[in-house]
């Protein structure tokens, strides 16, 4: 039995731990929340994150970070990526305090505020080398809500230590949740953090009133982007054709679970960006990855149109017809 501690109680670390406990693995799910921890524990419910979800019985969580991660083999983040770089800070006291090695993965889709750096190079940063023995990612097209439901889903998980990846995929895999494994950890970050400023983009038409057509032109062209970016920062381009990369990317841009694709639906009908964080009571990764990304293409003489115009809306007050007229009057050229 291989045992593993989830940091995070939100929608998705709960879901992921919850098809731990079915797995009838040892999984303790971390929360600073004491009374989160309880009502998860006692009344097997999230009622916060998954209101309508009854947690396995197997799945117990603490608000002790030192009981969850104890003799564990792996450790997998699922904490905001605001909250990333306390929560790893916190784990690496423990782990020095415990003399413990653990796989050290993550869920988590966004780039870092200021930084702009991707979550394995903040997770690096915290927790001292000699305490992990891999560092990894599952991502892939799975909204908690539907993972919670046992919906079917395929995931990717990401790490340069093949033993590590498989490790983790035998740990998640049954018969709805399917994990493959990778080894472009770079490549399987930057997509997930990517395709948050596209299905912003995507929810925008939405909520303009455009249809099927232009959504489907959105994605498309944004996964163009999105692998020609990663190719110039080192990741393999097929990893964007893959679940990190076209999977999350449509399951995202196309779902009303997903809370960038809903922000963008709410630009779309008006409400202004302030507004939309306002209301949305869950962070929007795209907001900050947008401006980041959009960097990162100007520092690597990549061009993003689609990007650029959603950084205009969002960063400069550029309408977003305007935007969308801006993208359609460009020059005409080839599709490759």
């Amino acid at each position: 039995m291989t045992k593993i501690a989830i940091l995070g109680a939100g929608s998705w670390g709960t879901a992921l731990a919850n098809v731990v406990a079915e797995n009838n693995q040892d999984v303790r799910l971390w929360t600073h929340n004491p009374a989160q921890a309880r009502e998860i524990s006692d009344q097997h419910t999230n009622q916060k994150y998954l209101p309508t979800a009854i947690l396995n019985d197997n799945l117990m969580a603490t608000d002790n970070m030192a009981l969850a991660v104890s003799d564990v083999d792996i450790v997998l983040s699922v904490v905001p990526t605001k909250a990333v770089r306390q929560v790893a800070h916190q784990l690496a006291d423990v782990l020095v305090k415990q003399n413990h090695r653990v796989i050290l993965a993550h869920a988590t889709k966004g780039l870092e505020p200021v930084t702009f750096k991707r979550i394995s190079e903040m997770l690096s940063e915290e927790v001292p080398a000699q305490y992990r023995t891999a560092l990894a990612m599952l991502s892939g097209p799975s909204h908690a809500e539907d993972v919670i439901k046992h919906d079917l889903t395929a995931v990717s998980i990401a790490s340069d230590d093949p033993n590590a990846a498989k490790l983790m995929q035998s740990v998640f895999a049954n018969d709805v949740f399917r994990p493959y494994t990778n080894h472009d950890l770079l490549g399987s970050e930057l997509a997930s953090a990517l395709k948050n400023i596209i299905a912003i983009g995507s929810g925008a038409l939405i909520g303009l009133g455009y249809g099927a057509n232009a959504q489907a032109a959105l994605l498309t062209r944004g996964l163009v982007e999105m692998r020609a970016l990663g190719q110039a920062m080192g990741a393999k381009p097929e990893t964007f054709l893959g679940l990190a990369g076209i999977g999350d990317l449509i399951v995202t841009g196309m779902s009303p679970n997903s809370r960038n694709y809903r922000a963008g639906r709410e630009l779309g009908s008006g409400k202004s960006l302030a507004e939309v964080e306002n209301t949305m009571g869950m962070v929007i990764e795209g907001v900050s990855t947008t401006k980041a990304v959009y960097e990162f293409s100007v520092q690597h003489q990549v061009d993003m149109p689609i990007t650029k115009a959603i950084y205009q809306v969002l960063y400069e007050q550029l309408p977003l017809q305007n935007a969308i007229t801006q993208l359609m009057q460009r020059n005409l050229r080839s599709e490759d």
